[in-house]
């Protein structure tokens, strides 16, 4: 049987979500099915919607696996979430058609960025936010990201993960704040290698008022033009979640403390016709 499941985890203490040598360990894929090994008995290879880098979190990652289970779905969310570490929920889990692929199947994916711009560092979200510590001017910001919508090159914002299509089309892209806190949150048919990041980075020097608004769409015009900005830390970074045709994910669960919480829907399940 074919099972699809949504999970949240915390990325600090992983060195991304793709597994790696035993001696490059751990990652969230080798946990995850070191963790069906367990309750199965036997080896269980886990595919993934997304593979977020060393340090990035998720909300709704999506995966899928092939299991024999004797018992109910439920009772198997249940034994995951027993044996998985504290960092990893299983919050939604159920049969997937038997060829039913997380990652190729996406229709879009979503990432969130949060930035923290309190003037003194947050020890509580240290890990979970990148800390500039100055106010940002959030509607430049905001016009920048809006030029980033529609079917571009963003051949400056990354790399492929494969080929050398750097073609991608964003269906939404926006920045909100509450309080000391700034989301960057962008949906897209793929994303490029570090491509959230490098946005990040360059929508922070917008708000610093180190370059305008319209450097955004300088970049898309020049394609060429790398941004002299580093990729933002991946600490505040978070997969949000992805959207499919044929499984339906429910939204995830507040996991976020409210003061970190943009105000934008989470994806998941079918697309709304809107989008």
């Amino acid at each position: 049987m074919r099972v699809w499941a949504a999970i949240a985890y915390v990325g600090t203490a992983y060195r991304g979500f793709q597994r790696l040598a035993p001696s490059h360990e751990p990652t969230v894929q080798g946990t995850l099915e070191a963790a069906l090994a367990r309750l199965t008995g036997v080896p269980v290879r886990v595919r993934g919607a997304g593979r977020t880098d060393a340090g990035v979190h998720a909300l709704g990652q999506v995966v899928a696996f092939d299991v024999t289970w004797r018992h109910s779905l439920a009772d198997l969310q249940r034994a995951l979430n027993a044996v998985l570490p504290a960092d990893i929920v299983v919050w939604a889990l159920g049969e997937a058609p038997p060829d039913f692929h997380p990652r190729r199947e996406a229709r879009s994916r979503a990432y969130r960025y949060v930035i923290y711009t309190g003037p003194w560092r947050d020890p509580f979200g240290r890990y979970l936010a990148w800390h500039v510590p100055r106010p940002l001017r959030l509607e430049a910001m905001q016009q920048a990201a809006a030029a980033w919508v529609g079917r571009h090159d963003f051949g400056a914002f990354g790399r492929p993960p494969r080929g050398q299509n750097t073609v991608r089309e964003v269906r939404r892209a926006q920045v909100e704040a509450n309080g000391n806190w700034v989301f960057f949150e962008i949906e897209a048919d793929a994303f490029l290698y570090h491509m959230v990041r490098i946005m990040a980075a360059v929508l922070v020097a917008v708000g610093r008022g180190d370059r305008p608004p319209e450097a955004a769409g300088f970049y898309l015009e020049h394609p060429e033009a790398y941004p002299a900005d580093a990729p933002a830390p991946a600490h505040g970074l978070y997969f949000v979640g992805a959207r499919y045709d044929r499984i339906a994910i429910p939204p995830a669960p507040d996991f976020l403390p409210h003061w970190m919480e943009g105000g934008s829907p989470r994806s998941g399940g079918r697309e709304d016709p809107e989008t």
